[in-house]
């Protein structure tokens, strides 16, 4: 089991899930925000991660997993940025929109629901799982990772 679990966001028409998985691998790059920085920094390999495409469509669409620790942004001048690598794991049977999740009492008290600027946000096991939950479709038998 992972230790810890994120979320992390990105505008669908910048880099969708879709995309990632294509890729099967990316590096989490070009985030400028101190508190967002930091918890890029403590995440490591095996976290869960949920992907959530922000702007268009507001929703929980994926699975990922940490495959590299944090390491110093290649796109950036000054090395106290750092990225990690991300893998896909799965699309959520269906994607957990905001409406969703702020309405939900579970969730009421996530960093997404908080601190809504914020890139990369840490996740309790019991958020996490939640929101796992509302984006089984169990009418076809899919299971999400845990």
């Amino acid at each position: 089991m992972p230790n810890h679990y994120w979320l992390v966001k990105q505008e669908p028409t910048a880099y969708p899930f879709t995309q990632l998985q294509a890729d099967g691998c990316t590096a989490w790059t070009g985030v400028r925000n101190h508190q967002a920085r930091n918890n890029l920094a403590a995440m490591k390999v095996g976290d869960r991660v949920l992907y959530y495409h922000s702007v268009v469509g507001c929703a929980v669409v994926g699975l990922c997993e940490v495959v590299r620790e944090a390491y110093a942004d290649p796109t950036a001048t000054d090395d106290r940025w750092v990225a990690v690598d991300l893998a896909p794991l799965q699309a959520l049977a269906t994607p957990v929109e905001l409406s969703t999740i702020k309405a939900d009492p579970a969730l009421q008290d996530i960093a997404l629901v908080r601190q809504s600027r914020l890139s990369v946000l840490p996740l309790e096991a019991k958020a996490y799982q939640r929101i796992i939950a509302l984006g089984s479709d169990k009418s076809s038998g899919q299971r999400a990772i845990r």
